[in-house]
């Protein structure tokens, strides 16, 4: 059960899942605030780089919940604003230094890296998220903050802001000169950390939250204009006329203008007044923040009073989230530069073990995603959910999270019609370096009473396994099979190393199946022993099977180990098997 202390804003109750708990009080506060109108759940992400699995959380947990919502038969609309007006504000590694030339530019104004198909860099970073998102199954509306603010959409707002500028900077001095939270505040709890590098960069966003509050050496303004000679935003407002709306700036490039705001369109509130600004304006009722904005002085924290005590507004209710870690970035291409996107995520995962990696964990709790072996254990797991969901056997929160993992208010997600286990589906493409014709051979003689007769039916799961061997697999790390018997070894085994492989030979026929093989290995060493097939295992026939394993191992691809050996022995095929063990 949640505690008012982990998720403060949203009420618990212990009767229901996470999701359907935030569903409860989201339509409760929608009732309170704007009765008969469509619920308003909002994102926000910055298309400033690789749009990572840690911002993939800011989009799921309102997703989650707006389609809970959506399910009950209320209209909720989910906006994703693409913070595409935001400054360019650094060169990423690998692109070519000569694009720090558009530094301080709108995301929207930076040409896209080279070799890229888009018109610009936030195109090229928005595309294959939104992507993404379809095939997650996420339905949203998107806004551009560039579109928003050039056509003059936040007008009145810019100049009502404008006008109470002072007592914003009264709002924002309480915070900007403390270390510690405002008198009368209990002290934050230790603020949590990233779980590794990654997140830490995948916590740091955009770095809008760090942007200049709009002090500057003639006062504080909340709007920051964008230059009309270099496009950037090395401006500094020097005065402004709340009569006339004139406002005056000089910019680091050298020029200087005067521009009636009532009529400009080429600049943006500064962060901390822009995000409680669209609050208001949107009517948002749910969303959700990192954990770095839980400290004094965040943006959400400011701009909670700044939508009250200005705009007159509400802040959404919504948890603070946790970060997403990775496991095994250190043998993983990314798109990111080292930071995964969803888009990697879906290249080696079906959709639904995503959104399920989501669904199954409070927001406030951390986890990781695997890109190297734990990917199997993952798999394993989410296979076991489905077994428990076909016999009855499942719990509650287990079942409403498999339930929002597989389908959305709109229906069913595409799923993998006869789905194997993935550690086989990857040892077998490993093992044929992906020919279709050896892999189907393979397949269909895993489960002889339910073999595969095509391909198409493990698909996508097989495509998915396919680019996890390929792409996250280190070469060294891959399977071999050998292609001539290792006579020196076979002419230098003992006795009862012989008569361990001739009874695994003479058993290949009535076994072929991978439960038959299964059954086989682990019964040879048995059956030296003088004990049943059977038996169940001692320590010591523990280790004659591990010894066992290691010579057939070493035999078939020259190591100590390797892929499961049932698996192995199938797609090695009998004959050759046999040729390998020296009949």
């Amino acid at each position: 059960m949640l505690s008012r202390k982990e998720v403060p804003i949203v009420a618990q109750s212990p009767e229901t899942d996470w999701v359907s708990r935030f569903a409860d009080e989201v339509i409760a506060e929608a009732d309170r605030r704007a009765p008969g109108k469509p619920i308003v759940c909002a994102s926000g992400l910055s298309p400033s780089g690789p749009i990572h699995l840690g911002n993939l959380r800011e989009v799921m947990t309102p997703h989650l919940v707006a389609d809970e919502i959506r399910r009950r038969g209320r209209e909720c609309v989910h906006i994703i604003s693409w913070d595409d007006y935001d400054r360019f504000r650094k060169v990423p590694n690998g692109i070519d230094p000569s694009w720090s030339e558009h530094i301080g530019k709108p995301l929207t104004a930076v040409p896209a890296p080279a070799g890229s198909e888009y018109g610009s860099w936030a195109e090229h970073f928005k595309a294959p998220m939104i992507a993404a998102l379809g095939e997650l199954g996420i339905e949203f509306h998107g806004i551009s903050q560039t579109e928003q603010y050039t056509a003059g959409a936040y007008r009145e707002q810019i100049l009502f802001a404008m006008r109470e500028r002072a007592a914003i900077d009264a709002i924002l001095d309480r915070y900007r000169t403390k270390d510690k939270p405002a008198t009368g505040k209990k002290p934050q709890q230790k603020q949590q950390k990233p779980l590794d590098e990654a997140e830490v960069e995948a916590a740091a966003g955009s770095g809008a939250a760090d942007e200049d509050d709009g002090t500057g050496g003639a006062g504080y303004y909340p709007y920051k204009p964008y230059c009309s000679v270099c496009n950037k935003d090395l401006t500094t407002v020097t005065s402004y006329d709340d009569e006339t709306t004139e406002l005056s700036y000089t910019c680091a490039c050298g020029h200087a203008e005067s521009v009636k705001l009532s009529e400009h369109n080429r600049g943006k509130l500064v962060w901390k007044v822009d995000w409680p600004m669209r609050w208001a304006y949107e009517g948002v009722i749910f969303e959700p923040s990192g954990v770095d904005h839980s400290s004094p002085g965040s943006s959400f924290v400011v701009g909670g009073q700044i939508v009250r005590e200005i705009f007159g507004g509400e802040q959404p209710i919504g948890p603070m989230y946790a970060f997403v870690g990775i496991s095994g970035m250190a043998k993983m291409s990314s798109s990111a530069g080292g930071v995964p996107t969803p888009s990697d995520a879906l290249e080696i995962m079906e959709a639904p073990l995503v959104r399920w990696l989501y669904a199954r964990r409070r927001p406030n709790q951390s986890f990781k995603i695997a890109f190297d072996q734990e990917i199997q254990r993952t798999y394993d797991e989410w296979d076991a959910l489905e077994r428990k969901i076909a016999d009855g056997s499942v719990q509650a929160a287990d079942a409403a999270a498999y339930s929002r993992a597989t389908r959305t208010a709109a229906g069913e997600l595409p799923r993998t019609p006869h789905p194997l286990p993935y550690r086989t589906l990857a040892s077998v493409v490993d093992i044929t370096t992906g020919d279709e014709e050896q892999t189907l051979r393979i397949l269909r003689d895993l489960d002889p009473a339910n073999p595969v007769t095509s391909l198409d039916a493990t698909r996508p799961r097989l495509d998915r396994a396919q680019a996890w061997i390929t792409t996250h697999v280190p070469a060294d790390q891959r399977t071999r099979v050998r292609t001539e018997p290792d006579t020196e070894t076979l002419d230098a085994l003992p006795a009862t190393d012989r008569a361990a492989l001739d009874l695994l030979i003479d058993g290949l026929d009535d076994h072929w199946s991978l439960d038959g093989l299964t059954t086989l290995v682990y019964a040879v060493p048995k059956l030296q022993a003088g004990l049943d097939a059977d038996a169940k295992p001692t320590p010591e026939l523990k280790v004659a099977q591990r010894s066992f394993f290691a010579l057939l191992y070493q035999l078939l691809v020259g190591r100590d180990t390797g892929p499961r050996l049932p698996t192995l022995l199938l797609a090695v095929g009998a004959d050759r098997v046999r040729t390998l063990l020296g009949a």
